[in-house]
């Protein structure tokens, strides 16, 4: 079955570093772009980071441009989401997304979500 798993979430001080990991299993990993979304309390699902299949491009939000990094490492088939200096908005669920276009349709799949909270 296909699977993305999270992890690396937990409390961090405002200023702090943290990094996120996902795994995927059950497709091939190196196919799909993957990305980084997370969701605060009270907020919609937003967009963090997406990097592509193969990692040559990555787009990121405006709000985390400069302290947030996303990489993949294919032999791993795992995607990472490094953060630095955490402010307090940053807290959220952070997910792990799988995309793929095949022909005229997507195919799409989602981790369970680790929990980041930036506080002190």
């Amino acid at each position: 079955q296909v699977q993305l798993v999270e992890s690396g979430g937990g409390l961090v001080q405002p200023g702090g570093s943290l990094r996120l990991s996902c795994a995927g299993s059950g497709f091939t990993f190196s196919n799909y772009a993957m990305s980084w979304y997370r969701q605060a309390p009270g907020k919609e699902r937003e967009l963090v980071a997406v990097i592509t299949s193969l990692g040559g491009r990555t787009n990121y939000a405006d709000s985390v441009k400069g302290r947030f990094t996303i990489s993949r490492d294919n032999a791993k088939n795992t995607v990472y989401l490094r953060m630095n200096s955490l402010k307090p908005e940053d807290t959220a669920v952070y997910y792990c997304n799988a995309d793929r276009v095949v022909l005229v349709s997507r195919v799409t799949y989602w981790g369970q979500g680790t929990q980041v909270t930036v506080s002190s």
